[in-house]
């Protein structure tokens, strides 16, 4: 192997390591982004307290995403599931509110917003107060 062959595969060696550190340190703290357990608590507990909805099901993804949104804090989110165990049909209770997408969160207004919903458009839309984070 001559200098300049073993000049690249150091070099290329190099790279990918600093890819790969820079991916890692980039994506292994989402609270941060998405704001501290207690703004996050504080949000969810709130839109509870306002009487808004997120129905959801299990094997959804944008659901599952949604609810990586509120990290820590995902207990207090006033969630219903739809789906019924199998993932074949849905619930009674989600029937009678008229849900045909997931998500779908509900404001005591009656308005029903489909779709993976920001946090802080949740906050504005409630009135409840928003964690340090863009929506």
């Amino acid at each position: 192997m001559n200098n300049t062959s073993i000049f690249f595969t150091i070099g290329g060696t190099v790279l990918v390591v600093a890819v790969l550190a820079a991916v890692f340190f980039t994506s292994s703290k989402p609270s941060e982004l998405a704001g501290n357990t207690e703004e996050l608590g504080a949000l969810a507990s709130c839109l509870s307290d306002q009487g808004v909805k997120f129905y959801g099901a299990f094997w959804c993804p944008h659901c599952q995403d949604q609810k990586k949104d509120f990290g820590e804090a995902v207990d207090l989110v006033p969630y219903v599931e739809c789906s019924t165990p199998n993932g074949q049909g849905q619930t009674p209770e989600c029937e009678a509110a008229g849900i045909t997408s997931y998500p779908t969160w509900v404001f005591p207004n009656g308005e029903q917003v489909n779709g993976r919903v920001g946090l802080a458009s949740l906050a504005a839309a409630t009135g409840c107060p928003a964690p340090g984070v863009a929506s």
